[in-house]
């Protein structure tokens, strides 16, 4: 098997560096690291392009660019990475031995929030619950048939091959992209979260603050459960 790390960005310059080291550091290492830019303004594609990675331009939004990528994506496994997002060393390996599970249809790392300060321990567990609770609340008939909603920074990966058998990302989705894909995969296998981290900015709450925070987050999750997709993007404002 070979692995495509899909990363889509808008203005993430600030982020990159830190990126870029550690994958430089992935043993072993990812057939291609691909950058899917939504339109930047800033040094984002440059410092990309000075890395090494393959980079390409779609309509800004998550669901479009992860679309796009995963199109012209080369690896038979397909990983979507935050460019705040930072992975284990061994992600690659991860990846490969996860999916070789054909039960598995779609998979995740463990979140673990955190920045300057330390781990952010309240967001960080609220992050590994929501995968639970928020498809029992809102989606209990599928829930019941293992359906899990994994986030966009808990590192989700796939197979290539079935992410566009199930027609992606919805498109019009500038949040919450990946909510309907686990419903989608989940009809072809297994969702889970694997047990190893990737370690994820927490410059959201630090922006906002925790309870605002976990609040917004709770809020465009329930959003997108009562199909009330048009104002997700109005209640999750962009932090870089």
């Amino acid at each position: 098997m070979s692995v495509t790390l899909l990363v889509p960005t808008l203005d993430e310059e600030k982020a990159l560096p830190a990126l870029i080291a550690s994958l430089g550091a992935l043993g072993p290492a990812p057939l291609e690291i691909m950058l899917v830019d939504g339109g930047s303004s800033d040094a984002t594609i440059a410092i990309a392009e000075a890395a090494g990675w393959r980079v390409l331009s779609a309509p800004r939004g998550r669901a479009k660019q992860i679309n796009h990528g995963v199109e012209q994506a080369q690896g038979e496994l397909v990983c979507i990475l935050h460019a705040d997002t930072i992975p284990p060393a061994d992600m690659v390996a991860v990846i490969e031995n996860t999916l070789s599970d054909p039960a598995i249809a779609l998979a995740s790392f463990t979140p673990v929030i955190a920045g300057p300060q330390g781990v952010r321990w309240g967001t960080t567990i609220h992050n590994w619950t929501k995968t639970w609770y928020a498809p029992l609340i809102t989606r209990p008939h599928l829930f019941l048939r293992g359906v899990r909603l994994l986030f966009g920074d808990h590192a989700m990966f796939f197979r290539r091959q079935q992410f566009l058998a199930v027609g992606g990302c919805t498109p019009g989705d500038a949040v919450m992209e990946e909510a309907d894909l686990c419903v989608k995969l989940a009809a072809l296998g297994r969702v889970k979260m694997v047990r190893r981290r990737v370690r994820t900015s927490d410059r959201r709450i630090a922006a906002w603050g925790p309870l605002k925070a976990n609040w917004i987050y709770f809020k465009v999750g329930m959003l997108w459960a009562f199909g009330l997709r048009g104002r997700m993007a109005r209640h999750y404002p962009d932090v870089r």
